[in-house]
């Protein structure tokens, strides 16, 4: 470790981390777009509470949701080869990203789905009543009348997912992806000025995340001004 902290590195640092900052926007971005996708499935699971898949979901929920993500991470690198060896397919060659995107898309699915079912399950039920007295099918009454309102429920527990799961990447680097903070690590490891490139890592994630809030804030009021 270097005896001194210089501040010029931190500027010398910057352009060569944040240029990895598409690897943490992929992680962000899949990892949303596959945990919406199947924790809105997990949520009708629960909420229809279909049978024996209701029991499964549950336990999927509460394990994700009880164990850090980076125990995730190594359980779906480690794990997942050997679950699909047994059916004759062989992962042992996929690039270690695919096994990150993998394990954050499951990790979002479970605390996307309890967004979901909280923002649907919050819809009175009277508005279910009034969709059906009136013709609407079970699928017609959720995609035009609860869905609706679910949404305008969700978008701020949405907007601080986006938050934690933006700030949750900085954990890819465990498995080696040279990402933001890959970069950093690599840097440091070569340079021995660690604490620089922490601090560039420390004002980049405050500045996106302040940036996610404001964005995500100024959405919720603005479709809140349009609902009246």
């Amino acid at each position: 470790m270097g005896s001194l902290f210089d501040i010029r590195l931190v500027f010398e640092y910057f352009p060569s981390i944040v240029s990895r900052f598409h690897i943490t926007l992929l992680i962000v971005v899949f990892s949303l777009a596959v945990g919406t996708l199947l924790g809105f499935m997990i949520a009708m699971v629960r909420l229809y509470r279909l049978p024996v898949l209701n029991r499964l979901a549950l336990v999927y929920v509460s394990f994700i949701r009880g164990t850090p993500v980076i125990i995730q991470l190594f359980i779906v690198y480690y794990g997942l080869p050997l679950l699909l060896e047994t059916i004759g397919l062989d992962i042992n060659h996929w690039d270690k990203l695919y096994f990150v995107l993998v394990a954050y898309g499951f990790n979002n699915a479970a605390f996307m789905s309890e967004i979901i079912r909280s923002a649907i399950a919050s819809v009175p039920a009277g508005q279910r009543e009034a969709a059906y007295s009136v013709g609407l099918s079970r699928w017609q009454a959720l995609h035009r009348v609860i869905l609706p309102q679910a949404f305008l429920t969700a978008f701020p527990v949405f907007g601080t997912r986006v938050v934690d799961v933006f700030e949750s990447t900085s954990l890819a680097f465990t498995l080696g992806i040279l990402d933001m903070v890959g970069q950093a690590e690599a840097i440091g490891n070569r340079t021995y000025h660690e604490l620089e490139g922490y601090v560039v890592l420390a004002v980049i994630f405050i500045a996106v995340s302040l940036l996610l809030e404001t964005l995500f804030t100024r959405a919720e009021k603005t479709l809140i001004a349009n609902r009246r």
